[in-house]
């Protein structure tokens, strides 16, 4: 029984896997054309199983969980550039998890705030294509030279998806 409900699941994510380097309002239209039958099928499916089946078993509690979530799990269609899941934020926060044992200097309020900017600006810089270490440093030679430190031109020059950032700060995939 569980594997029709799996099958929706796999059909959308062979969608997106065709959509992978798709533009943004081309992501949007096929998505529309394509993947709201799926979930259109899926949520008529879930409608079906769900007399049919216990509460509080496993497949119950899956077909409640995903009736209560609809508008959350079909939230990618409204917009091309959002995914189909949270795979990319679980990977990004994967290493503070492990590492937040490490860091018993942030026990105060002041240094958890350190240590979340500083995450911040390292996970930000990764997924702009840039070397954290690298790009860091250009940050540390850059910042004291402005002669107005908070001058947003001046500033915007220096976030992570500026184009004035030098070569040297990207990673380049061979």
């Amino acid at each position: 029984m569980y594997q029709q409900g799996l099958g929706f699941c796999n059909q959308l994510f062979a969608i997106e896997r065709e959509l992978k380097d798709a533009i943004t309002e081309q992501r949007y239209t096929i998505r529309l054309e394509r993947s709201r039958p799926v979930l259109d099928a899926n949520l008529a499916w879930l409608h079906q199983q769900r007399p049919r089946k216990l509460p509080k078993s496993k497949l119950g509690e899956a077909i409640a969980y995903s009736m209560n979530q609809w508008d959350k799990l079909t939230g990618f269609l409204k917009d091309g550039r959002l995914e189909i899941d949270n795979n990319r934020s679980e990977r990004a926060i994967k290493p503070f998890i492990i590492g937040r044992k490490n860091w018993l200097f942030a026990n105060t309020p002041r240094g958890a705030k350190a240590s979340a900017i500083i995450y911040s600006v390292i996970e930000t810089a990764k997924e702009n294509g840039l070397n954290p270490f690298k790009y860091l440093m250009y940050l540390f030679e850059q910042l004291p030279q402005l002669s107005d430190p908070k001058d947003p031109e001046a500033l915007d020059k220096l976030l992570p998806w500026s184009s004035s950032l030098p070569l040297t700060c990207r990673v380049f995939k061979s």
